[in-house]
């Protein structure tokens, strides 16, 4: 997952995710000092730190409030300057001096929120909530300026005869894009409303993700006694009892929940009715009332985008949404996820089949549900492929498989080489820095990793940027991800599932996005690409994780150092398109879910939240009782958090790109330093300067994506289209 925020740009209202507690920061005793500005406030003065690294040492609550309100001042003066300026419209005097101004804004946000989900506490949460009001009138204060955008469409207007190169042409037209879609057309009276409307927006927005995050830590399940935990393994035991002791409830244990529907512990507990217990509590969190239910938000929130996509000339919010997205229109999408569904929820049916024989032939007189899948899941695999999940952990040791894995991956594909900076300093003790080497040895970017979970981090993994790349200002990448592992015992090491390993790789791929980003201007560093294309890399770079030779390098077992056996790597190869229909089910009845909520116009707002759902999947075809939404509605916050608002289809979208380009590396030689060099030259050194199909296209020799590798690679039955060319625009003519 991305996350990213843009100073005034976003055409959407801002969210700011949970904020970071610096003040519980524990740098390296010998981390690197830096200056404070006049104010005493760092957050104002430009990091002498290498990269440009926020001096998170010196960072504590108190400088947030204060930093934002000098950096929008700042930021609002400079914006004024341009407006007002005598001279005629310029590229360099309005374009490019837009480009360049906000940087202090931007320093402060991408400090405060891009770390927003990693360390919260309520004071942050408090400037959260009150910043988030203030910095959307902000954004409508620029791009609803009459000035500023008649300088703007002045440009626009004679691009065609301008000397401008392309990328600078692109640049001017995304601006115009960005500024009319944000409402610089309309009339000032529906100006105000706007105002207003996205104002109400990032309030709420915001709102809900803290609700989000303090009803999945009040949600935790406490257990009693250790015999309910039989299945667990004794880290993982150990482990809940560390987490209930923090709670100041020793002697007993609690286990955590992730921001999912599905827990991980449901797949080894052999006590049924704790496993009932988790699941339902977790499909019950933010709509079981009391202070973190959500219900009445979310309907709100649907209400405003849909108001606000009428005011805007759109029929409703997923086609305000998907206009500026590769997919373009809702019928794309919906035929996208109208093609998958049913294959996908067949091939659902056939392992709940599979599930209820298992439950049969162990006795069992009761139907298979959302708490049994998981467990009986394991038993399918172990009995039919010979196969246990939990026989690979021991050949998943985190660091291992980051050194090891990816970071050599890395290395094979495009010669970038990694070096711990134990020195600078960082928020949380757990976090890592690494400095990133170019294939010639020169500087390239900053890395960090946060990859364990905390009360205080938001549920999911994400990658996002403190220092963009920018030709212009002649800024390297400093970008981190963030993972939400559990934390084992201390002297225990940390083992991994194969689905954080995938997640491993795929937020590896984001990050590349961003430090191979070779662009002039911040508008289109790194994963400022649409919506529907960010995933696309990502998922590419999860390929390798099961390459036989980058397989061979990190898979061994933690305490032998001998490499997994040939016969358990077969076994889990054979065993991975078993789960693809609940896999493909679970995430299609979400993304559809996202879309029927903002499908829908102002007068279609329905008043019970959860019955609407319930109606969308039954009509969607996709309403399976044992294979429920990987996010409901009221915890659903990639969508009414702001960030994939009617965009969770994404994921799906990117995958078709990802598929066939796979099946591209595949037959050109697979691991090799030419596939990575010219993956990175005509993708992810792009960013978003180009049309984003345009470079699949060039990278795989201009075909169209082929729905069928997609198909092929999750399992799924059923007679697929020849290809998926009718869902990815026609190129554009040339300009």
């Amino acid at each position: 997952m991305l996350n990213r925020l843009h100073p005034f740009l976003s055409t959407t209202a801002v969210v700011i995710f949970v904020a970071t507690n610096m003040q519980a920061a524990s740098p390296s005793p010998a981390a690197t000092k830096t200056q404070a500005g006049s104010s005493g406030n760092p957050l104002l003065t430009e990091s002498t730190l290498p990269y440009k690294l926020p001096p998170f040492d010196q960072i504590k609550n108190e400088h947030f409030a204060p930093a934002y309100t000098a950096a929008l001042a700042e930021h609002l003066k400079e914006v004024e300057t341009i407006a007002n300026n005598k001279e005629p419209a310029t590229f360099e005097n309005t374009l490019v001096a837009m480009e360049r101004s906000g940087q202090t804004l931007e320093r402060v946000e991408n400090v405060f929120g891009n770390l927003a989900g990693a360390h919260t506490n309520p004071e942050i949460q408090k400037v959260e909530a009150e910043m988030a009001p203030k910095l959307s009138a902000h954004r409508d204060t620029i791009r609803l300026n009459p000035k500023l955008f008649a300088r703007l469409q002045a440009l626009y207007d004679k691009r065609e005869e301008s000397d401008l190169d392309a990328e600078s042409k692109y640049v001017l037209e995304r601006y115009h894009k960005d500024f009319v879609r944000a409402g610089a057309k309309l009339s000032e009276p529906d100006k105000k409303k706007l105002r207003a409307m996205n104002s109400e927006l990032a309030t709420l927005q915001t709102k809900f993700s803290q609700h989000i995050l303090k009803e999945k830590n009040a949600s935790a399940v406490v257990v009693d006694t250790r015999e309910e935990l039989a299945g667990l393994s004794e880290n993982e035991i150990a482990a809940a009892a560390a987490a209930a002791k923090e709670r100041k409830m020793e002697g007993k244990f609690v286990i955590a929940l992730l921001n999912t529907s599905g827990q991980p512990a449901l797949a080894s507990l052999q006590n049924r009715a704790l496993r009932e217990r988790i699941m339902k509590t977790s499909l019950s969190r933010n709509s079981k009332g009391g202070e973190f239910d959500t219900r009445e938000m979310v309907t709100r929130i649907a209400r405003l985008r849909a108001e606000r996509a009428k005011l805007l000339g759109y029929e409703h919010h997923a086609a305000y949404q998907l206009e500026d997205q590769t997919a373009k229109t809702v019928e794309t999408v919906n035929k996208l996820l109208g093609e998958l569904a049913p294959p996908a929820v067949a091939n659902a049916k056939k392992e709940a089949a599979d599930l209820q024989a298992m439950i049969k032939k162990e006795g069992g007189d009761f139907e298979v549900a959302a708490w049994d899948w998981s467990f009986y899941a394991e038993k399918v695999l172990k009995d039919r492929f010979a196969f246990d999940e939990s026989q690979l952990k021991p050949y998943f040791e985190m660091n291992r498989v980051l050194v090891d894995g990816v970071f050599y991956a890395a290395t094979q594909l495009y010669g970038i080489t990694f070096k711990e900076r134990k020195e600078l300093p960082v928020y949380q003790e757990d976090v890592r820095v690494w400095e990133v080497f170019d294939a010639d040895g020169q500087p390239l970017a900053l890395f960090l990793t946060d990859f364990y979970s905390r009360p205080s981090k938001r549920g999911g993994a994400w990658m996002n940027e403190y220092v963009g790349q920018s030709g212009l200002f002649g800024t390297k990448p400093v970008v981190a991800n963030h993972l939400n592992i559990p934390k084992p015992p201390a002297g225990e090491p940390t083992l991994l599932t194969f689905d954080e390993v995938t997640t491993m790789f795929h937020e590896f791929g984001h990050a590349l996005h961003g430090m191979f980003s070779n662009v002039k201007y911040p508008r289109f560093a790194g994963t400022n690409v649409p919506r529907d294309f960010v995933e696309f890399p990502s998922q590419v770079n999860e390929m390798w994780r099961i390459w036989p030779e980058i397989l061979r390098n990190y898979a061994k077992h933690h305490q032998t150092g001998e490499p997994m056996p040939q016969e358990l790597l077969d076994k889990m190869l054979e065993s991975q398109k078993f789960g693809e229909g609940f896999k493909t089910t679970e995430y299609l009845t979400a993304a559809l879910l996202d879309q029927a909520w903002h499908q829908i116009g102002p007068d279609q707002i329905p008043k019970d939240a959860l019955a609407f759902e319930a109606e969308a999947l039954k009509k969607a075809g996709v309403d399976l009782p044992a294979v429920p939404p990987r996010y409901r509605t009221p915890y659903f916050s990639h969508t009414f958090a702001g960030g994939y608002s009617a965009g969770y289809y994404s994921y799906i979208w990117s995958e078709v790109l990802d598929a066939n380009t796979v099946e591209w590396i595949k037959k050109n030689g697979g691991l090799k330093r030419e596939n990575g060099d010219r993956f990175r030259k005509m993708l992810l050194s792009r960013g978003g300067s180009e049309d984003p199909v345009g470079q699949f296209r060039n990278f795989t020799g201009g075909g169209d994506p082929e729905i069928g590798p997609l198909l092929e690679r999750r399992g799924l039955t059923g007679e697929p289209a020849a290809d998926a060319s009718q869902d990815i625009p026609p190129e554009p003519p040339q300009k």
